[in-house]
């Protein structure tokens, strides 16, 4: 069961999309609460070169570093709209994908991320999501 404070998130990751959705090139919304509080949001940046993409929670932890002058994540969540052709037109919680949890932890290992889990929506650390997650290591 999501926090009212959690669902502020999904609402505001929601509105995000909603408001700046183009059919294959902006479908997630996310959106992120810093360690002071402040809500930030954004979505993916679709490109010709796939590659050159980025996902809604990289743009919105750079708005995060940009703006606010922030590293810290409390809790972060991304959403899907539906394609038009799509028969169920609501937006949906999507988990992050591989890059974007690692991005997540690199910013803040103890950040939480909202998914979905079989029961609905719920918050889970970003730890649990990167297991064995990459690090520089140290030397052999």
């Amino acid at each position: 069961m999501l926090s009212v404070r959690d669902r502020e998130l999904v609402d505001a990751a929601c509105e995000a999309i909603r408001r700046r959705y183009r059919n294959d090139w902006q479908e997630v919304g996310a959106a992120l609460r810093s360690r002071s509080g402040q809500i930030v949001t954004g979505v993916n940046l679709d490109a010709y070169v796939g590659r050159m993409g980025v996902c809604a929670e990289g743009v919105a932890i750079g708005k995060l570093v940009t703006d606010l002058g922030e590293i810290g994540i409390d809790t972060i969540v991304a959403v899907r709209h539906p394609r038009p052709h799509e028969p169920d037109q609501s937006i949906r919680i999507v988990s992050p994908c591989g890059i974007c949890r690692e991005l997540i932890s690199d910013y803040d290992p103890e950040a939480r991320v909202i998914i979905m889990g079989e029961d609905g929506p719920m918050v889970v650390p970003v730890r649990d999501l990167l297991p064995n997650k990459y690090s520089r290591g140290a030397g052999l």
